[in-house]
């Protein structure tokens, strides 16, 4: 949270200005709210009283000293200026105070913080709020509050710091408080309901606005021009809107303090009819403190820049995902040394991802999937020491998985899934902190054991469609924190072996379209977790193990197209299933509809 910042006393001709204006904003329906013209410690107290009074119960009990304490400056989270003997600061937030937002507080004329945030009130906004006219931090974030910003505010004239996020608040937002306040610093109206356009003048007022986050709205039209003229501002995001226009490359590059600029999911384009991405990040270049960039979710045309590299050293972050940005990853972009996440993912890159991309030692995400990249994996990516999460899915990469990545000690997730990739090296097994693997939809005809041996493993592992051959490996047992498993589609061979129960926390288990036989064994009942098994279109035979319906947690059960025999358990989960778990099995019988009834046997009398 910002610092609240020390506001001077307003002259007297001001005060009587305001005495002036506000009974407009006072209505006959808050009898309480005082017309005092010297207000004291006593009318604080009053109106603190008044406010927990429109509390609920539970609320009214968390803040019980305020009943029980003669002296206002003692009550939870009132701060007095004892000079002037006045309340000057009311701190609940995350207090766990649940009611309306009461007018009341408006009998506050001395506070210059009011922090409410991350509680339960709801409600309107009391318009009343504009008396407080020595307030310069305004914090409602996190509450349940409801409909307009009222117009009032715009009375606070010396607000530093408004917070309204993450509330349920609608309607426009007003241009007189961004016009009027022109000491706010920081903005906050993001995760409400507004709509309209964001107030056109707002930066020939606002020449001290550092943050302005509008995020997660419904606003639309263009980006201000004006926003140029807030030259020391440091963070906008404007994100999952439905602004529009060219990107907003005049008014970026008169911003040179500028550290976090958060564009995605609206509708800008970029230049030539988005075709041309080049101006942009040229102006961005006059950023020389940018941190992070977002221009994900428009469908943005036109290719990276060789210059990308002149952002800035301080850049750590860029989200370019889901446009339509083509041709090659430029090498230069590995000068970008404090990089810790670079997703260009869901575009239309092609060509093969630069060797020297292992320079980028800082980075932590790096996901390139859903291009058309090609070439091998590099290997210099293993000297990423820091590096958690891999995507390479979804491209055309092709030859083995490099070595290499059985360096990075810190990855947790590596998805390499719908390529061409022909092999893995065992050394991946040295990925101790590896929680998901994804290799599905390759070329694979091996896994060495040494995957299996990942027994910290804790999300999935997806081996499927796949060329893969041999038996299941005994290692697999062993992988005792493993959620989900996907061997699917595949050419293993031989049995299930009971030792599977070892997987202890699996709850979802898939061995469909491969050459397995035997037995399938009873002991899988004993998974406690396990929600899915899926054996179907193998060549499993036997009775089906009773043992299989004490898995309590067993929503999903496909044996189909096997050679299953006998009649089907009637016992514990065997009664939820229909006889789609048991297609293809033409020699089981049982009580379910659409399966052969079990004949009885006819006793011969001697």
């Amino acid at each position: 949270m910002i610092a609240t910042i020390d506001m001077e006393i307003q002259p007297m001709k001001k005060t009587f200005c305001l005495l002036l204006f506000l009974p407009m904003f006072y209505t006959t329906a808050h009898p309480l709210i005082y017309h005092h013209h010297h207000p004291t410690i006593l009318t604080d107290k009053a109106a603190l009283l008044a406010f927990k009074d429109t509390m609920t119960q539970d609320s009214q009990s968390i803040l019980a000293d305020w009943q029980n304490s003669s002296n206002v400056c003692n009550f939870t989270g009132v701060v007095c200026n004892h000079q002037h003997h006045r309340v000057v600061q009311l701190l609940l937030n995350r207090s766990g105070i649940h009611g309306p937002l009461s007018p009341f507080l408006a009998n506050l004329t001395g506070l210059l913080l009011l922090d409410l945030s991350e509680n339960n009130l709801v409600g309107l906004i009391p318009p009343e709020l504009g008396s407080l006219w020595r307030l310069n931090e305004l914090n409602l974030f996190g509450n349940l509050l409801h409909g307009l910003i009222p117009d009032s505010l715009s009375l606070l004239s010396g607000l530093f710091y408004l917070d309204l996020k993450g509330n349920r608040l609608t309607g426009t937002i007003p241009s007189s408080i961004l016009y009027n306040c022109t000491s706010l610093g920081y903005v906050d109206f993001s995760e409400n309901a507004l709509h309209g356009e964001i107030p056109p003048e707002i930066g020939n007022h606002l020449s001290n606005l550092m943050f302005l986050q509008l995020y997660s709205n419904n606003l639309s039209g263009k980006l201000p021009p004006s926003l140029s003229n807030c030259t020391i501002l440091k963070w906008l995001d404007v994100e999952n809107n439905r602004l529009s226009g060219e990107l907003p490359t005049e008014t970026v590059s008169r911003l040179p303090l500028l550290e976090l600029l958060l564009l995605s999911n609206n509708l800008f384009t970029s230049h030539d009819h988005n075709t041309n991405l080049a101006p942009f990040f040229k102006a961005l270049s006059n950023c020389t403190h940018l941190q992070a960039i977002e221009l994900a979710g428009m469908g943005l045309g036109g290719q990276l820049p060789t210059t990308i590299d002149q952002l800035g050293i301080y850049l750590s972050s860029i989200y370019l995902q889901d446009n339509r940005i083509f041709g090659s990853i430029p090498p230069t972009i590995v000068n970008l040394s404090n990089l810790t996440v670079l997703n260009l993912s869901s575009n239309l890159l092609n060509g093969k991802i630069p060797d020297e991309i292992g320079r980028l030692q800082n980075l932590q995400w790096l996901i390139l999937s859903n291009n058309s990249l090609i070439g091998p994996i590099p290997p210099s990516i293993g000297q990423i020491n820091l590096l958690n999460q891999l995507d390479l899915s979804k491209n055309r990469l092709s030859f083995e998985v490099p070595g290499s990545l059985g360096n990075l000690i810190f990855l947790s997730d590596l998805f390499l899934q719908e390529n061409n990739l022909s092999g893995i090296s065992p050394s991946i097994g040295r990925c101790k902190s590896l929680n998901r693997l994804d290799v599905s939809f390759n070329r694979l005809t091996a896994i060495p054991k040494e995957i299996f041996g990942l027994t910290h493993m804790g999300i999935f592992l997806n081996l499927s469609h796949n060329l893969i051959n041999g038996t299941l490996p005994l290692e697999l047992s062993k992988m005792e924190t493993v959620q989900e498993i996907d061997l699917s589609s595949n050419h293993f061979h031989g049995s299930i072996f009971p030792q599977l129960v070892g997987c202890i926390a699996a709850c979802m288990i898939n061995f469909s379209h491969n050459l397995l036989e035997g037995k399938l064994p009873g002991t899988l009942g004993l998974l406690r977790n396990l929600e899915s098994l899926d054996v179907s279109y193998n060549s499993l035979s036997g009775e089906i193990p009773v043992g299989l319906g004490g898995s309590v947690s067993l929503v999903l059960l496909n044996l189909s197209y096997n050679d299953f025999n006998g009649p089907i358990p009637t016992s514990g989960m065997f009664t939820n299933f229909t006889y789609l778990s048991f297609l293809g099995n033409p020699h089981i019988c049982g009580s379910i509809p659409g399966v052969p009834v079990c004949m009885k046997r006819k006793r011969w009398l001697m």
